[in-house]
């Protein structure tokens, strides 16, 4: 510990701000809220953060220290090998200079893997948070196939790293369910959620006039969804089910805000299905105008596609929506009933059927006077169990066992 006392704990992350991403806006909470809790940080980031830059820089009042890629981090397949070498070398460094009490690295595993190296060298304890099932992931976006070489590949990666870690820390239950059943004993695993800072979320009490004329939806009553355009994401079939609607809700508009891989094949299909006068796509928006986009929104709906990813991993958009009073419509799938209670929080349909989702938008169309119960239900869901200081708190007892244990 520092000479005051103060427990410090030497992160390993991927990437972070000031890229913008899920991944670093959680990071940065984490470290923000840490602080808040007495616990000193510091803050290294793998050779995958930039191919070139500054050694050190400071963000948001928190100094991180880059690694530099190695000279085979522009070949195939050694490009991951560069990572934990180059990670190793520079942890080494910094353990040296700093003696932290404690090594948490963050996903992905290869972080994990050279954290490990140099964790049982100096005898620090090693806690690791899996965030994702990024083999998983890949199979999503269309890069790897679920089973073959690279998927077994990312896979054992993800093991290995499970298996050099004195504590697991990850996002999910489902997550968590998924480290148990490969081999991890439950007593060694925690869920620190995603979370929101609901001071930058307040209830939305009125739609920005300005925002709203300029996209023609004056008197409309607006379907949003704000966020990456993934197939997994589902809004080819929100696409679909919004066609159901239109011919006898001809004041609904669909605002798609945000951009990515599906952006392209959204357009034809909504060309396709002869609605795109009613639907918005405004490509992505800069983070510090978003809240104007929430505005506008009178139903979130996030129809993700139900797959291994999504079954395992919750995503962070319904909460923000939840956090503004917002009316939020989701898939029933396993990241979704983490955060949403049907009819209470918000509302849950059958995943993949685009005229289930058709059919539970008109119900709540029918039936507006119920809205403000679910929105505030859910305003005060993310308020009492979902915000950065409440589940940024569940950390602290993993940090005092592994210490304990090595004493």
């Amino acid at each position: 510990m520092t000479q005051q006392g103060q427990l410090q704990v030497l992160h390993v992350f991927d990437h972070s701000v000031p890229l913008h991403s899920g991944y670093a806006f959680r990071s940065l909470a984490i470290l923000q809220q840490q602080h808040r809790l007495g616990i000193s940080t510091r803050q290294l980031t793998s050779s995958k953060h930039y191919l070139a830059g500054p050694e050190q820089e400071q963000v948001a009042g928190l100094m991180f220290q880059r690694t530099q890629p190695g000279w085979l981090a522009k070949m195939p397949v050694l490009n991951q090998f560069d990572v934990i070498r180059q990670l190793t070398q520079q942890l080494t460094t910094m353990v040296q200079q700093q003696r932290p009490d404690i090594i948490h690295a963050h996903s992905p595993s290869l972080n994990a893997i050279a954290a490990a190296k140099v964790a049982r060298r100096f005898n620090i304890p090693l806690v690791y948070e899996m965030r994702a099932s990024w083999e998983d992931a890949a199979v999503s976006h269309g890069s790897c196939k679920e089973g073959d070489l690279r998927y077994k590949i990312g896979q054992w990666l993800e093991k290995k790293a499970l298996r050099s870690a004195d504590y697991v820390v990850t996002i999910c239950q489902g997550l968590a369910d998924q480290i148990a059943l490969w081999g991890v004993a439950k007593d060694r695993i925690s869920v620190v959620a995603n979370a929101v800072d609901i001071t930058m979320f307040s209830p939305v009490t009125a739609k920005d006039p300005t925002l709203e004329q300029s996209l023609n939806l004056q008197g409309k009553t607006v379907l949003g969804f704000l966020g990456s355009f993934y197939r997994y994401e589902g809004l080819h079939i929100l696409l679909d089910a919004f066609a159901q609607l239109l011919p006898t809700h001809p004041h609904l508009r669909l605002l798609l805000v945000g951009g990515g891989l599906q952006e392209a094949a959204l357009k034809a299909q909504a060309d396709a299905l002869n609605i795109s006068a009613a639907v918005m796509f405004t490509g992505r928006v800069d983070h510090n105008t978003i809240s104007r986009y929430y505005s506008l929104v009178d139903m979130f709906i996030y129809p993700r596609q139900a797959i291994r990813l999504t079954e395992m991993v919750t995503p962070l958009k319904p909460l923000e929506a939840m956090a503004q009073q917002g009316l939020v419509v989701a898939s029933d799938i396993g990241g979704h009933r983490e955060l949403i209670r049907h009819n209470d929080t918000g509302v849950l349909f059958a995943p993949d059927n685009p005229s289930q989702l058709a059919l539970v938008l008109k119900q709540l169309l029918a039936n507006q006077s119920d809205w403000p119960r679910i929105k505030q239900n859910g305003r005060n869901f993310v308020a009492k169990e979902r915000t950065w200081q409440h589940t940024v708190a569940a950390i602290l007892p993993v940090y005092q066992q592994v210490l304990s244990e090595q004493r």
